[in-house]
């Protein structure tokens, strides 16, 4: 698999273009010459409608592939496997297993593999050591063709919270050489999840710029509104972090029944990606994959 990739269009040095964007300064556009669309098989991810990823979140092996086996039919253009929800994780040999069985299953659909740790919401903890261990071996066995990353583990680890992250951070040291590792088999989803609030825009977007000068093919935000003002918030600050990370496609929802407006209009804000549903939901505000489709459909068509 070969991706295109360009210069960054901010370095690390570059902070005062960011102060000035976050201060309302001024507003960069998009520069021609520059691409934001990375191609997995078939699949053209930051261009068109956003493209309908659907996770498998079933627990044993025998569910999860028979969930996998309706997937295309119900709407997805690429599957998620929610690893952290299968009930033998732990043992890698058992994961590589299923991963195998995805792949001939999947065929043309490209496979995301994600252990979701239970900081960012999902089912299990898991100790750095077991998941540097579980992200090497999938990416080693060519069996998909992304991976998700929680960017900001290094400072979890630490129990080290801060509104400023810097990529030369010591606790950043270990995933930058994870991810350094990963880049050469697998596109990677650089993510962060945070289930109870929508943090403020510049917190969102210095977020976003983070993601993406850790080295992230695709940053991705997810985020709980409690009113109607974080969800117009999550989709500004998401808009302007499109215009600063030129080169890359962007991930950005905000989570529940109150944000589900952000999973339909991604086109419109800068998101290249939705989450929609086949059955179970993996985070709440999910629309069944099929009634979502038909709806950005018609939006794209306008």
């Amino acid at each position: 698999m070969r991706i295109e990739k360009t210069e960054s269009a901010f370095g690390e040095q570059d902070s005062s273009l960011d102060e000035a964007c976050l201060s309302g300064a001024f507003c960069i556009g998009t520069v021609k010459g520059k691409c934001r669309m990375i191609k997995v098989k078939n699949l053209e991810i930051g261009t068109g409608r956003p493209k309908i990823c659907v996770p498998v979140i079933e627990k044993t092996r025998g569910d999860i592939l028979a969930q996998a086996k309706c997937m295309k039919e119900k709407g997805a253009e690429l599957v998620e496997w929610r690893a952290d929800f299968f009930d033998e994780v732990q043992n890698p040999e058992c994961v590589l297993e299923v991963l195998l069985e995805l792949q001939c299953i999947l065929t043309e659909l490209p496979l995301l593999f994600t252990f979701r740790t239970a900081k960012e919401g999902g089912e299990k903890h898991i100790l750095w050591e077991q998941y540097e261990t579980l992200l090497k071996a999938v990416a080693e066995s060519g069996t998909v063709e992304l991976i998700d990353v929680e960017i900001f583990r290094g400072y979890d680890e630490r129990l080290h919270q801060k509104k400023e992250w810097r990529v030369t951070d010591v606790c950043n040291r270990r995933m930058l050489d994870l991810m350094d590792e990963l880049k050469r088999k697998v596109v990677l989803i650089g993510s962060y999840h945070d289930f109870e609030k929508t943090p403020s825009q510049e917190e969102i977007l210095r977020r976003f710029l983070f993601i993406d000068r850790m080295g992230a093919d695709i940053p991705k935000m997810a985020v709980m509104p409690k009113e109607r003002e974080d969800v117009l918030r999550l989709m500004e600050a998401a808009c302007l972090a499109e215009r600063l990370i030129m080169e890359k496609p962007l991930i950005a929802m905000s989570m529940g029944a109150l944000g589900a407006i952000t999973r339909v209009s991604g086109e419109t804000f800068g998101s290249a990606v939705t989450f929609g549903c086949v059955g179970k939901e993996s985070a709440p505000g999910q629309l069944e994959a099929g009634r979502l489709r038909s709806i950005l459909d018609t939006l794209h068509r306008g």
